[in-house]
């Protein structure tokens, strides 16, 4: 399993980086990337931080954890710039978070999200046909969430995924310890929003394949990925 979508005591997470970590491993983790809420106040604070976690604890955890960040309730109209200053402080899975609809999100974040090229809109709620085709177009992943309120449209991702052929992956947005879903959980969930068990195997691979471009890079905390 592979979750690119989690936070920590850095933004309103549960757990400082190592527990997260450490938890993420015993529940059969193999790689997670931390990706604490940021705007422009404190993404530079939150960047370098976990760089520097991640180069120095990194090579003595039990799985691969990457450097990350969402970008939240960010003005639409900065979210493109923001995605790119995220990119030169180090973060290298960028996640935008997109318009649910159990929050006040301004209209606009999931277009800014895609025609800015984030690597995952998070929960984007009730995404219109236009935006799931340029998702496709510029291979921007949408995301299908395990998290309570954020999964309620979960459906209607899949099904526009479907049709227009954007990519997903399958996301925890964990806060806390039981918000790291099991295996089995996030099976059930991801055929529960329709997905078959060929797009649920699709999404899986999707992450694998980010967890490995990271990984080639050299950025994360452990050296090679796993097989």
């Amino acid at each position: 399993m592979i979750d690119l979508h989690t936070h920590t005591t850095f933004s309103d997470g549960a757990l400082i980086p190592a527990e997260l970590a450490r938890r993420a491993a015993q529940a059969g983790y193999r790689a997670i990337c931390i990706t604490d809420h940021a705007d422009p106040s404190n993404m530079r604070l939150i960047l370098e931080n976990m760089r520097r976690f991640v180069q120095e604890t990194g090579p003595f955890l039990d799985i691969d954890v990457l450097v990350g960040v969402e970008l939240t309730h960010c003005p639409p109209p900065l979210i493109p710039g923001l995605i790119a200053q995220a990119r030169d402080l180090g973060a290298m899975v960028v996640v935008v978070h997109g318009e649910t609809i159990v929050e006040p999100v301004a209209r606009g974040a999931n277009l800014a999200a895609i025609e800015g090229g984030a690597d995952v809109l998070a929960h984007p709620g009730l995404l219109t046909e236009t935006d799931a085709r340029l998702a496709a177009e510029k291979g921007v992943h949408l995301e299908i969430t395990t998290r309570k309120g954020h999964s309620l449209t979960n459906g209607h991702v899949a099904a526009l995924a479907r049709r227009f052929g954007a990519p997903l992956v399958i996301d925890n947005d964990a806060h806390a310890p039981g918000d790291l879903v099991s295996q089995d959980m996030r099976r059930r969930i991801a055929l529960g929003a329709g997905l078959t068990p060929e797009e649920l195997e699709a999404a899986e691979e999707n992450a694998r394949r980010i967890v490995s471009r990271v990984l080639l890079r050299g950025v994360s905390g452990k050296a090679q990925a796993h097989p």
